[in-house]
């Protein structure tokens, strides 16, 4: 079957339950050992959501199981690496100067973007520039294949894989896409952005007002969508997102905060020896957390337009790359 046949097929059949039998039998083999899981899967999405039970058979007939997929969320995790290692990875010359590029050849609507939504331009370009490396790496696996694999043949995060499932599929009824033909990261992370499935339908905007949503071949609904989940976040614009702070005495290490979450204000963390080293309000709650640098360790106030970025992807070291590599190309784009 072709895509474009194969879309028309999908698309009226999930959605209004038009599609008919296709020649597929109730109880066909499926493509996962999991029929258990499928089936009330099936059922949910029929019952729920209207999507044909015989046009959802056949989607699921071709649909593969990807054990290298099991394989790669199975395996140890590798050695966390500290903060000097983990930097150059990102702050590196060619992300920067492939960034500014990126930045001079979508300037119009990166400065549209942060006029609409609030969000520094260097920060949109710079999630792009982390998450892909400005869409040159999106990732090869089929979305529906990675969903599938994990919502029923990955026990321990079964559930949220589900979840995602069931989000994909109605997100390609309502952009009336072919559910196959879209490619991800092995997790099911989508387009230069790598949203997955639930939050493109939270957040993902059409940007450039062409009347459809595309994130994996369009960088305008990309920067927009980027944007999109800042603003929504509660990215507040013009304010500050770090602040490097001096510390001594004996108690330093318990200002450290437990997780993500601002749970200790600037205040606060005067009794534990902290002071910002930019002008922060005492009442401000913030991160307080330390990296080891190639100088020794460093200690930072995470600021809200922190913890948004950390919404994004829950780490601290992922929120510095992002906020540092924003850093340089705004210092490269104003150079230009």
């Amino acid at each position: 079957m072709n895509n474009m046949h194969r879309l028309q097929q999908w698309v009226r059949g999930a959605g209004l339950g038009l599609l008919g039998a296709v020649g597929i039998a109730p109880g066909v083999a499926m493509a996962y050992d999991n029929p258990a899981q499928l089936e009330p899967f099936i059922a949910e999405m029929t019952r729920e959501h209207g999507f044909a039970e015989e046009g959802l058979r056949e989607l699921f007939a071709g649909a593969t199981r990807q054990q290298k997929i099991l394989d790669a969320i199975s395996r140890p995790a590798e050695r966390v690496k500290p903060w000097k290692e983990y930097r150059p990875i990102f702050i590196t010359e060619a992300r920067i100067s492939q960034g500014a590029a990126f930045w001079q050849q979508h300037a119009e609507a990166l400065a549209r973007a942060e006029r609409e939504y609030g969000v520094p331009a260097e920060v949109i370009v710079a999630i792009i520039g982390v998450e892909t490396f400005y869409g040159r790496h999106t990732g090869t696996w089929p979305v529906l294949d990675a969903l599938a694999t994990l919502g029923f043949d990955y026990p321990p995060r079964a559930d949220f894989f589900r979840k995602e499932l069931r989000e994909f599929l109605l997100l390609t009824r309502e952009q009336q896409v072919d559910p196959q033909a879209l490619k991800g990261s092995y997790a099911g992370a989508m387009g230069l952005p790598q949203f997955m499935p639930s939050s493109f339908r939270a957040y993902a905007v059409d940007f450039d007002g062409d009347g459809r949503i595309d994130i994996w071949n369009n960088p305008v609904d990309a920067i927009g969508s980027v944007a999109s989940y800042f603003q929504r976040h509660g990215w507040v614009a013009g304010d500050p997102v770090v602040s490097r702070a001096r510390v001594q005495g004996r108690k330093v290490e318990q200002g450290l905060t437990q997780g993500l979450e601002p749970t200790r204000s600037v205040q606060d963390l005067r009794a534990f020896g902290w002071q910002a080293e930019d002008k922060v309000e005492g009442n401000l709650a913030v991160t307080a957390f330390r990296l080891e640098g190639e100088a020794g360790a460093e200690y930072w106030m995470g600021l809200p337009n922190f913890y948004v970025i950390t919404r994004y992807n829950r780490s601290v070291m992922y929120a510095m790359a992002v906020h540092q590599l924003s850093e340089a190309l705004r210092a490269r784009h104003q150079e230009r």
